[in-house]
This record gives structure tokens, C-alpha cells and sequence, in this order.
């Protein structure tokens, strides 16, 4: 189905809806592996996931109607497999740029890609690559953010919504417009080379970025401080005796002290 709702070059130029999905990011993916070819920028939308995933299979909870739960189908060929984090910091940034006009300054990334306002979660995304012959053939970009919900299970006690921050509902495609356009922005900037700019972008964007906080990792609790990411996407905290320790997805947890 074609819309005319979208302002950008091609992120969203080709957009469907569905009623019901159990995952958008499968949706998508089964669609990209058809024969047929799926032109760049498609964006899937549904208005009930219900078996929407988080990092690593986590759940992700979406009351039918209220949030935006989307994907996005990208064809970077020009990110080498190994600064394929690159993309995570690019649609992150761009869901952060979308929605910064609304929420000000307690929103931040948090590392990886989750969206925070405070010390609560707005959303986060999960990016499935395909590759080929050393190549990202395609990239599925799934996108659950919490709008208009106003309540949330008590197995999810940090999460938060628009509305909740600000007593409103919002237009889910007036949103979704503002989020794809963004983030094909920050596509564009790092299709043109500028990789420098986007890891410094969301590295100042970034949520505890040299504040003093608890973590823990293999059981064990300890103080530290997140000094960087590095560009493979390796989150980098130093610890109370001045010690560069290194971490990928799953391998250390915030604590809220």
C-alpha cells in the first residue's frame, strides 16, 4: 500500500500495514527472502505484535493499538561486516533525534539500543543482518516504542511511555513519519562515509556516559564509570582502579542503586 505521509527519499516510500503480526521483523524478513525483490526503505507496520522480540529473544509487550511497532528494511552493502554496529548507532540516533523535540534532555541511548527517558525504557529495536559473501545483503530493523500506553505489566516495572511523560496522545503515523525520516538521515550520513561523526554522535547521547554507576557482570556487583564504545560496538567501562573492561551484548547489567 502506498502513503504519502512519509518525507524522505525512500525510508518508508513503500509502507504496509497489518492488523496482526506476531513479529514484523519476520514479516519482513520472510518478505525480503521471497523471489520478488523488496525495494529499500519498505516499512512494515502492525497494530498488534503479539510475539515481538527484544535482544536475544526477550519479549517485548505491546498493548494492540497504542505504540509503534515497525520494520524497516535496509540494504546496507556499503558497512563492511565488521562496523556493522554502525547501523545500530544510526537507527538509534535517529529514533533519538525524532523524538528529542518532544522529550528534551532525559532522553539518551542507552548501550546498545535501547531509548531511555530517566532511568526508564521507551523503546529499543532489534537489527537482524543478512549476509552474503562477507556483505550486510539486508538489514531488518524492528522498532517497538511505547506511545500511547498508559499501562504496563508488573514484569515491566522501568517501562514508560509518551503519554505518560506527557499527559497527551499522539499521532502513531505523524510519529512514525518523523522516526523513519530521521533515521534515513542518519543512513545517508553514514552511506556518504561519515562514521566519525555518527560513533561521536551517539557516544554523547549515550546514557551514564561517564557518571559513576553500579553494574554487575558474571555475578559479581562493581562500581564504574562507561569511558566509550568502541567501533566494533564493545561497551568500555572503567572499574575503581582505573581498569579498561570490556563487555559485549548480555555480558554486563545496569543496576539501579
Amino acid at each position: 500500500m502506498q502513503n504519502n505521509i512519509f518525507s524522505g527519499l525512500f525510508v518508508g516510500q513503500n509502507f504496509i500495514t497489518i492488523k496482526e503480526v506476531g513479529s514484523t521483523n519476520n514479516f519482513l524478513k520472510e518478505l525480503a527472502s521471497n523471489s520478488k525483490p523488496v525495494i529499500e526503505g519498505t516499512v512494515i507496520m502492525a497494530e498488534n505484535q503479539y510475539a515481538g522480540r527484544g535482544q536475544q529473544q526477550n519479549g517485548w509487550h505491546a498493548e494492540p493499538g497504542k505504540n509503534l511497532t515497525f520494520s524497516i528494511l535496509l540494504k546496507p552493502i556499503f558497512l563492511p561486516v565488521t562496523e556493522q554496529f554502525d547501523l545500530v548507532r544510526a537507527v538509534s540516533l535517529g529514533v533519538f533525534d525524532a523524538l528529542e523535540p518532544l522529550l528534551s534532555n532525559k532522553l539518551k541511548i542507552k548501550w546498545p539500543n535501547d531509548i531511555y527517558y530517566g532511568d526508564r525504557k521507551l523503546g529499543g529495536m532489534l537489527i537482524e543482518n543478512m549476509i552474503q559473501g562477507g556483505q550486510i545483503k539486508n538489514a531488518i530493523v524492528g522498532i517497538g516504542l511505547n506511545i500511547n500506553q498508559e499501562i504496563f505489566p508488573d514484569h515491566l516495572p522501568g517501562a514508560i511511555s509518551v503519554k505518560q511523560i506527557l499527559h497527551q496522545d499522539y499521532d502513531l503515523k505523524g510519529l512514525l513519519s518523523e522516526i523513519c525520516s530521521h533515521i534515513e538521515a542518519w543512513y545517508l550520513n553514514l552511506k556518504a562515509g561519515k562514521k566519525s561523526f555518527v560513533r561521536e554522535s551517539y557516544l554523547n547521547r549515550l546514557y551514564w556516559l561517564n557518571e559513576r554507576k553500579y553494574f554487575r557482570s558474571k555475578g559479581e556487583m562493581f562500581e564504574g564509570v562507561i569511558d566509550r564504545v568502541k567501533d566494533n560496538g564493545i561497551l568500555v567501562v572503567k572499574n575503581n582502579n582505573n581498569q579498561e573492561l570490556e563487555f559485549s551484548l548480555k555480558e554486563i547489567e545496569f543496576l539501579y542503586k
